[in-house]
């Protein structure tokens, strides 16, 4: 029997159009997103995970108690310096990386946000 395929996730635009991204060279990809931990002590620790997605390089993690969409800009000014900006940054829709700041942020820099389509790998 033939290996079962997985599925191909759909990323959108911040105009809604939808587009499948290949891969094609370092720094054209970026993912972000937030992963949440409690320390031994039952408080909440959150970790900022910048990644090429080309490459699987972890380009980027911040850890603080508390994370907001300014905190994203920082992180990401801090790798635009050194990288240079991607040519499309690919986030869920949580409300630090949908902000309207974040965004015009990103466009003024000359990236593409692209959002992960609700329930894709």
């Amino acid at each position: 029997m033939p290996q079962k395929q997985k599925k191909k996730g759909r990323l959108w635009l911040n105009d809604g159009f939808c587009v499948r991204l290949r891969l094609e060279r370092p720094n054209h990809v970026w993912s972000y997103d937030f992963v949440e931990d409690r320390t031994h002590d039952g408080r909440t620790q959150l970790m900022l995970n910048i990644i090429d997605d080309y490459t699987r390089e972890a380009l980027m993690i911040r850890v603080a108690r508390k994370l907001n969409s300014t905190d994203v800009l920082d992180a990401l000014t801090a790798l635009f310096v050194l990288r240079g900006p991607p040519q499309y940054i690919r986030s869920d829709n949580g409300p630090e990386f949908i902000a309207q700041k974040v965004r015009d942020w990103i466009a003024a820099v000359g990236a593409k946000a692209a959002y992960i389509e609700p329930g894709s790998p």
